[in-house]
């Protein structure tokens, strides 16, 4: 009989390891979502069972199944997605189950104050049991919390004193953590079921031997359990959620294609594919376009002096300012070296040289706070007047940048007589 009822209690050990740690495994392929659903479900099954069903050895030992192997077995999966993964991983289903405990309470609440029917009198709600049960999994899932954070603490301080024995860290970590456990869990089955003092050493005895056979297989996954994962383990079965997630990926992929390595931005050849399709749509719809080019004063200068680690710096801080700034609808590229270009849909020719104003200032203004004072110089070009055609309102902003540019730089051109020339005044204001 106690041969039978300890072989029962290890193929559900086996069970449960096996196909949790199967779950894990495969996170590669269909995410850690699946593992932590699946670790979510078990756990009204283990608190039920903890409450109400126990299996007893020689010399008065009590405990429950539920609590010894399922439980044992929540905290031994939590602990080698930690090892596997890290903290943020971790934290995933503990905070699940934290959260959806609180949520079953509070609706078992409300829905007993339904006016209920008796259609079938054996099968009335038990809302006692459901008030214990309730009360069980909120402080067992608040011992989990604190568990978890104690067993992953003693896991990392273990590795001061015994380096690489993983089983013997994760068995010492595990049963120094399912002991303090078992002494606050037995304390709200006390309360709410009235459980006798056998259950407390019963239910240590049970988990230690648990600790026992968890700590082996977590040492036996660890060496051998995860050796092609990433490399040549590819997925042989495809279903719908696979489909899926080739869209998704293959999507991204494209919304990165085209983009500039250093800055983010949108690339010269994304201009010079976007660009012609833009204006023609702002002209067939008789709306302006504008474009600006934006030009960084004596950029080759503060490579000479500073290295090229700080000019990087200072073209991602200005691509940085350069999407901040402008509108959600305008498009901004890097169109090479230090040079950038704005695509404005809509915006009148007035209007995008106060924009480009704001933006010189501000420039100036978030590179002096980085330390590297850095100006830009401007050109602004505006469809159809300046140009019908892509190319021919290109060629005029990069005319008026270059007019800015032997003009003493730091400065915004635009059409004349509109606004020739915007720069900063002796005064500290801006004079056209």
């Amino acid at each position: 009989m106690v041969v039978g009822t300890i072989l029962l209690l290890v193929v559900e050990a086996l069970l449960y390891f096996v196909v949790l740690a199967g779950l894990f495994r495969m996170r590669h392929r269909f995410g850690l979502g699946v593992f932590i659903a699946a670790l979510g479900t078990l756990h009204f099954l283990e608190t039920y069972l903890a409450a109400i069903l126990y299996v007893s050895l020689p010399l008065g030992i009590v405990f429950s199944p539920g609590s010894t192997i399922l439980f044992a077995g929540k905290l031994s999966m939590l602990l080698l997605v930690y090892v596997r993964e890290d903290a943020a991983a971790v934290r995933q289903p503990i905070y699940g189950l934290l959260f959806g405990n609180f949520l079953m309470v509070a609706l078992v609440a409300l829905m007993r104050q339904h006016q209920l029917l008796e259609p079938m009198a054996e099968r009335l709600p038990d809302f006692k049991l459901m008030n214990e049960m309730g009360g069980l999994m909120i402080w067992g899932t608040l011992l989990l919390f604190v568990d978890s954070i104690a067993m992953i603490l003693l896991y990392e301080r273990t590795g001061r004193w015994l380096g690489n024995r993983i089983t013997l860290r994760v068995w010492l970590s595990l049963a120094a953590v399912l002991t303090f456990d078992q002494v606050g869990f037995y304390l709200a089955l006390k309360f709410f079921v009235g459980a006798p003092v056998s259950v407390l050493i019963g239910g240590w005895v049970g988990k230690m031997i648990a600790v026992a056979i968890y700590s082996l297989l977590i040492g036996a996954y660890l060496r051998w359990g995860e050796r092609r994962v990433g490399g040549a383990d590819s997925p042989r079965l495809a279903d719908v959620f696979d489909a899926l997630t080739y869209r998704q990926r293959y999507e991204a992929l494209l919304k990165q294609t085209g983009r500039d390595g250093l800055t983010g931005l949108l690339d010269r050849g994304r201009l010079n594919t976007e660009g012609p399709r833009e204006l023609k749509a702002s002209v067939a719809a008789g709306r302006p376009m504008s474009l600006l080019i934006v030009d960084v004063d004596h950029f080759k200068s503060i490579n000479d002096r500073h290295g090229h680690a700080m000019g990087d710096a200072i073209l991602q801080l200005i691509a940085g300012r350069l999407s901040a700034t402008m509108r959600e609808t305008d498009a901004v590229y890097r169109f090479g070296g230090e040079e950038f270009v704005l695509l404005c849909q809509g915006l009148p020719h007035g209007a995008a040289l106060l924009a480009a104003e704001r933006l010189r200032r501000d420039m100036a203004a978030a590179t002096a706070t980085a330390g590297q004072p850095v100006t830009v110089s401007i050109g602004v070009a505006t469809a159809p007047h300046d140009g019908s055609d892509f190319e021919m309102l290109f060629t005029e902003a990069d005319r008026r940048l270059y007019k800015a540019k032997s003009a003493g730089r730091n400065r915004v051109v635009g059409r004349a007589p509109e606004d020739l020339t915007v720069a900063p005044s002796r005064s500290g204001g801006f004079g056209v």
